[in-house]
């Protein structure tokens, strides 16, 4: 079945232009001209990944991911007009999986909403069966197969696509000092992105998500000039 798109975009040019060609890839493609609708679309039906302007009318692009990422499981590329690094670390740390700046051609379009699919996106990847384990640390118990967290209570803690791909490298290479070059190519593979400080990003989020502190981290520690430490004792529960 074909991947489901849905644009957000109030300039009806980008829109069409977005829209041709996404549909044109083979793509099914729900197109809005706002964020207010966007809701009761993704809950009528499933979405794989959504392109999101910034700069829409009502509740903007940022806000918008922030409420999508806390009650949907879906991709988001996030395109503005505004390229500076703070913009692009907000929208990363809301939750966004990529970062898009106009203008833009379609291909490039196109090639980054397939890194995003083919990275693994929120339910999208099934583990391979080599994969298909529980490994704990530390009264956290991360599923392979489920791709999922929780706590000591086994209550469930959600992870975007991208936490808990960086979490499942921590985990599968404990007590290795890993670089963020090494982290990005684990995490990305053959499509690594040249911005290297969404992996600062990404840890900050995870290290949140387990309550590590990042002033004195017990989990995930910095080694600097040579990147992290992820220092738990891992464990594959029966």
């Amino acid at each position: 079945m074909n991947k489901q798109l849905a644009i957000v975009e109030d300039d009806p040019d980008v829109r069409a232009i977005l829209q041709r060609s996404l549909s044109a890839d083979g793509y099914g493609v729900t197109a809005l001209s706002s964020g207010d609708g966007l809701e009761d679309v993704l809950s009528a039906s499933h979405h794989d990944l959504i392109i999101m302007d910034v700069g829409l009318p009502g509740i903007d692009g940022l806000t918008l991911t922030r409420n999508i990422r806390a009650l949907f499981d879906v991709g988001i590329i996030i395109v503005s007009g505004r390229g500076d690094l703070t913009d692009r670390v907000v929208g990363l740390e809301l939750g966004a999986d990529d970062y898009i700046t106009k203008p833009f051609e379609p291909r490039e379009i196109l090639a980054r909403v397939r890194s995003v699919l083919r990275r693994g996106g929120r339910g999208m990847a099934v583990a391979a069966p080599s994969r298909r384990q529980r490994l704990a640390f530390d009264g956290w118990l991360l599923d392979m197969t489920s791709r999922s967290l929780s706590d000591a209570a086994g209550n469930p803690v959600p992870l975007t696509s991208g936490e808990y791909k960086l979490l499942e490298v921590f985990v599968g290479h404990a007590n290795r000092v890993l670089s963020r070059d090494q982290l990005l190519d684990l995490i990305y593979e053959s499509d690594t992105p040249a911005f290297d400080r969404s992996i600062d990003v990404r840890i900050g989020r995870v290290r949140k998500k387990l309550g590590d502190d990042p002033r004195n981290p017990r989990l995930i520690k910095t080694v600097r000039n040579d990147g992290y430490i992820f220092v738990a004792k891992v464990t594959a529960p029966q």
